[in-house]
């Protein structure tokens, strides 16, 4: 059986999902004031996006992508289509997805559809994009793709740490969130997310080596059981030595049976700001 998975492009896709044909991205729009750049490898430059952020004193905006995007990406010959997209707590991807969906099937009955909803964001959905490549690839049916990747989502946990959290902060992402300051005491949030891709702040540290050094005890603490079972996959945002040694820390402690590292696409960077490192497992 074919398969596609279509993830939004806060997800971000490694070069082998690339090359393997099976996954397409379904790009969302960015703003910074009046400059508008759609967030796929052809367009987005994330050093001048950073630029433009750094010097505008409004706050950037994403727009999800529309229900026609996603109806379009499904089009395919494929056997099996599955879309993945950001946290439904977060953005409208979920439900434009969605929409997409049933605006395929109304010309196309009998097709295999599935959207799942990440309740994370970035690497938590390449990691499921991956997820859902080994089920098809080890014969699964699709009834039991999506209910082996319903349960691998409902046990994945996103853990952040940023240099500034002033995007999450201007677009409402932090809502639950209470101790965000001290800004001038560098003090820095060890982020997460609950089951229902809700942000939550975990602890905090002086600095941001100490919060990663916090955020990977944390990652100790929750994943100690099976990790020889598990992947992590790890997005930084231009910043690839501070990846490299959350990476190496991480298995200093647990032994899990691969990592992969990603520079964020547009969505995260928006989001994780230059510096931002974002981990899931």
């Amino acid at each position: 059986m074919s398969f596609r998975v279509v993830i939004d492009s806060c997800g971000e896709l490694t070069d082998e999902m690339k090359k393997s044909g099976n996954f397409v991205s379904a790009p969302l729009t960015l703003q910074v004031d009046e400059y508008i750049v759609q967030d796929d490898e052809e367009h987005f430059n994330q050093a001048e996006f950073l630029k433009k952020v750094a010097e505008c004193p409004n706050c950037p905006k994403s727009s999800c992508p529309s229900p026609e995007i996603y109806r379009d990406a499904y089009d395919c010959d494929a056997d099996h289509v599955y879309a993945v997209t950001l946290s439904e707590k977060l953005s409208g991807s979920y439900n434009s997805a969605v929409l997409g969906k049933n605006l395929y099937l109304e010309d196309h009955p009998d097709a295999k559809v599935y959207v799942f909803n990440s309740c994370s964001a970035s690497v938590g959905e390449t990691l499921i994009g991956l997820k859902i490549q080994e089920l098809e690839e080890r014969g699964l049916s699709f009834e039991e793709v999506v209910e082996q990747t319903e349960a691998y989502i409902l046990s994945q946990d996103t853990w952040f740490v940023l240099e500034n959290l002033d995007t999450l902060r201007k677009n409402g992402r932090l809502g639950t969130v209470k101790a965000l300051v001290a800004t001038a005491l560098k003090i820095k949030p060890v982020m997460g997310s609950t089951d229902e891709g809700t942000i939550i702040q975990l602890d905090q540290a002086r600095g941001m080596k100490k919060a990663l050094v916090k955020m990977v005890d944390s990652i100790e603490e929750k994943k100690s059981s099976d990790p020889q079972e598990r992947m992590v996959g790890i997005a930084h945002c231009n910043c690839p030595q501070r990846a490299e040694m959350v990476k190496e820390e991480i298995l200093k402690r647990l032994p899990f049976k691969d990592v992969i590292l990603v520079n964020t696409a547009g969505v995260s960077t928006m989001y994780a700001n230059d510096g931002g490192i974002i981990v899931v497992a």
